[in-house]
């Protein structure tokens, strides 16, 4: 084994340059904040606040998505994941990206084909719209929120890394900006000013994480082998961290723990709304095949390259280090940043990842803000009649309760591995939203009882074994650690909750009346193939 190079000598502070690293933070700041400002002036109606008007490009849209999908929980958390517990972090990408094209294969376009601003609008189409909006609006809260979580707590994690801040007082009033932020970000632009931010965010996420692993493979002279070996010393000689098992391995509750977290993974990425969403921002169905393209591309690019980074923090800042710093695993990425090339490409690396918190949470919030205000307010409340002003206005309001409500539990998660904190998120999606979305557009016997039966119970069955398992309470790793009423054993529970969803959506339609609707059901069967008789919601 040749030794160590001297350029990956473990720096002196964990932190860099605090001064340096806060001044390229405001830097890219000042700058994604005058693009939002720009984009978002024409920023009145509706379809401009929701979907950008649908005049994206195909390309333009594939960065979007990308910047939307990849978020801290794709790089902060699967690098830290990779650097701690090896073969089983690196999970988290695969299961994503398998996610990601199962996605795109059952129900990206024709979800495309049948809606115009919200998942609710394809849900609600050869259904009854006002409780089946009401249940997708409540689901749709829940799943951005538990996202949200996870942005959060990374964003505390990386400026705490950043500035030294070890204090928990401290990193809550990180967290608290980081919300504050977030919420501007979405007042001011709306979808235009957080795609736009999302583009920039994707290229540089990318290019940075391309820099990033060539140095790598420069340092060990292109031998990824010697990179395996490197981190197993750093643990200990180790070998266990190349295999399967150390996190999911030692018992029938992890091993099932795994499945639990495969099958979310799998299957969540399909109930996603603020990804969904995304679809709404082209004009045609062949700039959404275009932009599907794009998002491939990058997408499973970066997921091969965090697995090589992953590792090289393991090898090149260890796992000790990593543990010890503010954040724990999240801290991963910066402090390897640190090593490869020191304090300025640390603050660059920490500003883009930063930006990919802000881009992520500012598209959640706008989806939040759509159902509230689409589907509850308009919808419900005002049977349709409410103008677009007062839509747009309703949303705002919205995203400002998201916002403190998000930050709050942000605080409270923010020593949780975000990557682990999203899967929550697509346990809730895949249980609540996934079974209604498939049975809505692939089987004409669906009925509006079904939908909601199982949008309630795969919800709240997702939520109650979330807050009773070793995820919240009755472990030193758990959200609340100093307590214990943690009675369900798996700390993912979509082996229990998303095959109830699916249940209840069956018994639900057969036990509940016909909806008689039968021109609408053919209607959305045409239009969700075919793309016929669907008209792009272009702003006025």
């Amino acid at each position: 084994m040749s030794p160590l190079p001297e350029t990956v000598t473990l720096a002196q502070s964990s932190s860099g340059n605090p001064v340096l690293n806060i001044t390229v933070f405001i830097a890219f700041i000042a700058v994604t904040l005058f693009v939002v400002f720009r984009v978002g002036r024409t920023t009145s109606k509706a379809a401009d606040f929701y979907t950008g008007g649908a005049r994206f490009s195909g390309r333009q849209n594939g960065l979007a998505i990308a910047g939307d999908y990849l978020s801290a929980a794709s790089f902060l958390g699967i690098v830290g994941g990779v650097a701690l517990t090896g073969y089983d972090g690196f999970l988290y990408a695969v299961g994503f990206f398998v996610a990601w094209l199962l996605a795109l294969l059952l129900v990206a376009e024709p979800l495309r084909n049948t809606g115009r601003f919200t998942m609710a609008d394809v849900l609600s189409f050869r259904l009854r719209q006002r409780p089946v909006r009401i249940a997708a609006a409540l689901a749709t809260l829940f799943v951005s929120l538990f996202y949200l979580i996870a942005q959060m707590a990374g964003a505390g994690a990386l400026v705490s890394v950043l500035l030294d801040i070890h204090g928990s007082a401290a990193q809550a009033v990180v967290i608290g900006v980081v919300g504050v932020m977030m919420t501007a970000y979405v007042l001011i632009g709306g979808m235009k000013g957080t795609t736009y931010v999302q583009m920039i965010k994707a290229i540089l996420l990318c290019s940075g994480v391309i820099i990033m692993t060539v140095i790598i493979l420069a340092m060990v002279r292109g031998n990824v082998s010697e990179l395996l070996q490197l981190a197993v010393e750093k643990h200990g000689g180790n070998e266990a961290i190349l295999s399967p098992g150390v996190k999911y391995g030692a018992t029938t509750a992890t091993k099932l723990d795994f499945i639990s977290l495969g099958i979310s993974l799998t299957l969540g990425v399909a109930g996603l709304p603020h990804v969904l969403m995304r679809f709404y921002t082209v004009p045609t169905a062949r700039e959404a095949r275009k932009s599907v393209t794009w998002a491939i591309v990058l997408i499973g690019g970066f997921y091969l390259l965090t697995l090589i980074l992953g590792y090289a923090a393991a090898a090149f800042v260890g796992p000790d280090r990593i543990k010890a710093a503010p954040g724990g695993a999240n801290a991963a990425a910066p402090l390897l940043a640190l090593e490869l090339a020191g304090p300025i490409f640390m603050a660059l690396i920490s500003a883009v990842a930063f930006a990919t918190v802000l881009a992520v949470v500012a598209g959640l919030a706008i989806t939040a803000s759509a159902s509230v205000a689409h589907d509850v307010y308009d919808a419900v409340l005002r049977h349709g009649k409410a103008s677009e002003e007062e839509q747009v206005r309703v949303s705002r309001i919205t995203v400002v309760v998201i916002g403190v409500a998000a930050t709050a539990l942000g605080i409270a998660a923010m020593h949780q591995n975000v990557a682990f904190l999203v899967s929550l998120a697509f346990c809730i999606a895949a249980s609540a939203n996934l079974p209604t979305i498939l049975f809505s557009l692939f089987w004409r016997r669906f009925t509006t009882t079904g939908a909601v039966a199982s949008m309630t119970v795969g919800l709240v069955s997702a939520l109650v074994l979330i807050v009773f398992s070793p995820a919240v309470s009755g472990s030193s790793t758990s959200i609340l650690p100093s307590v214990d009423f943690a009675w369900f054993p798996l700390t993912n529970p979509g082996l229990v909750t998303i095959p109830l969803g699916f249940l209840a959506a069956v018994v639900g339609t057969f036990v509940g009346p016909r909806d008689n609707l039968d021109d609408k059901r053919t209607e959305m069967e045409v239009r969700s193939v075919t793309g016929v008789g669907v008209e792009a919601p272009v702003a006025h």
